[in-house]
């Protein structure tokens, strides 16, 4: 299995030297502020102001979002998708997304992405040689993404359920799956069931994409804080019942 977890946009290729790891290498984006505001937080150095508030923090959105994701434990996602509050949605494909895919690195044949809302990432990956499903919890999220998508002409590459990551079963296993806002967005106490949920439904060659958010000192969520040396505890999780 291939790990691909980005931080940033800055390029650096890793070996594993974790005897566990069945991955055959690491690629990370590494941005190097982000790096520092780790390492501040592992040697106990007070972050600034700045560091400590993180970019999500003080949007009003986001308060209103955590509220009903928080008091609506059975419907809150719905909701936030019923009352237009998604600060998540970029509104188009991830750069990254983009990138890969457009200069050929992103591994063919089934792709995963939970999460996907509106679905655009779904959409960008999708093509002939790449068939992409969407999984989101929110009827709202899959109806707009289907909206957005059913008249593309890459339609027939891709599909949008309405189903909890947690609990589908997928009939074929993935090649790739790739993870923005998801990961984030669930409870710290779910992260090591995400981890055996990856391990389950990817391929023992298959490609995980992670994008780590927020990185960022700040209180609850969601989103909540990730931290560099979370990933890699999971990443080890993850590839342990691998063959190497």
């Amino acid at each position: 299995m291939k790990l691909l977890s980005s931080f940033s946009w800055v390029p650096l290729s890793v070996q594993s030297s974790t005897p566990k790891a069945a991955v055959p290498y690491i690629q990370q984006w590494i941005g190097a502020i982000n790096l520092r505001m780790d390492k501040k937080r592992e040697e106990g150095k007070e972050l600034s102001e700045k560091e400590r508030e993180g970019s999500v923090k003080f949007k009003p959105e986001v308060h209103q979002m955590r509220q009903l994701v928080t008091t609506e434990t059975s419907g809150g996602w719905e909701s936030c998708w019923e009352q237009g509050l998604t600060p998540w949605d970029l509104g188009r494909p991830t750069p990254l997304i983009l990138h890969l895919h457009q200069t050929g690195a992103l591994p063919k044949g089934r792709a995963l992405v939970p999460g996907c809302g509106s679905g655009y990432d779904v959409v960008a990956m999708a093509c002939s040689e790449r068939y992409v499903v969407g999984l989101d919890v929110s009827h709202t999220a899959v109806e707009k993404a289907i909206e957005l998508s059913s008249s593309l002409p890459n339609s027939s590459h891709f599909t949008f359920l309405k189903e909890d990551f947690f609990t589908w079963q997928p009939p074929e296993l993935f090649d790739l799956i790739f993870d923005y806002t998801f990961f984030c967005a669930i409870e710290p106490e779910m992260r090591s069931r995400w981890a055996c949920r990856v391990q389950e439904m990817l391929k023992p060659d298959g490609e995980l994409i992670t994008l780590m958010f927020p990185i960022s000192d700040h209180a609850g969520g969601p989103p909540y804080k990730v931290s560099v040396s979370d990933l890699f505890s999971l990443q080890e999780l993850i590839c342990h019942d691998f063959p190497p």
